[in-house]
């Protein structure tokens, strides 16, 4: 096989590595669900929750960790059963541990299944942050469920995600000393001084 060969198929196996990366953002392995911005309203019915900061960090959604303060937040909330779209659904964001207020929707249907909530300067404090969904049934009953959030954390990347990076690296270069004589010759020589 030749060398452009080679590097034609390592390219594209390290571009599919790349790309298939941000498919893990939300799951894992078929067959698994290992997806944390959601609730489970009762046993097996589920309201999927993505936060995101438009001007601060346009595309990217955010679950668990909200980097900023004081700025345009929405939470985004996506029915994932049918039933609710008929229940009127109440939301509310309390600052922890002193459960004080700092958003309230109160009950109404939402038909289309998801629901946008907008907190034009976001929360202003960092901290730990709790959403509380609370369903309506026709016949009285509230189905509370709640879930947590850090805000004011800044946007880190995960160690998971530096040793990726690492792992793609050192296979170009690995890649490249194969591919580039004159590349390989640096090395060895480099290697051969670290020796003595």
């Amino acid at each position: 096989m030749s060398r452009l060969a080679i590097l034609k198929k390592g390219s594209l196996a390290l571009a599919g590595l790349i790309f298939s990366a941000s498919l893990w953002a939300h799951g894992g392995a078929a067959g698994t669900d290992t997806d944390q911005c959601k609730f489970e309203l009762e046993p097996n019915h589920w309201i999927h929750y993505t936060a995101y900061q438009s001007k601060m960090y346009p595309g990217q959604d955010f679950c668990g960790n909200i980097p900023a303060t004081d700025t345009l937040t929405q939470l985004v909330f996506d029915y994932q059963d049918m039933k609710y779209r008929d229940m009127a659904v109440e939301f509310e964001v309390t600052k922890e541990p002193e459960g004080t207020r700092v958003f309230f929707e109160a009950a109404k249907k939402h038909k289309s299944g998801t629901v946008a909530l907008s907190l034009p300067e976001g929360v202003a404090e960092k901290g730990k942050y709790l959403i509380h969904i609370t369903l309506l049934k026709d016949t009285g009953e509230r189905l509370d469920a709640h879930m947590g959030f850090q805000a004011g954390t800044g946007e880190a990347t995960s160690k998971s995600t530096y040793g990726l990076y690492a792992l793609f690296a050192g296979a170009a270069l690995y890649m490249l000393y194969l591919m580039s004589a004159g590349f390989k010759r640096q090395v060895d020589n480099l290697l051969g001084k670290a020796k003595e």
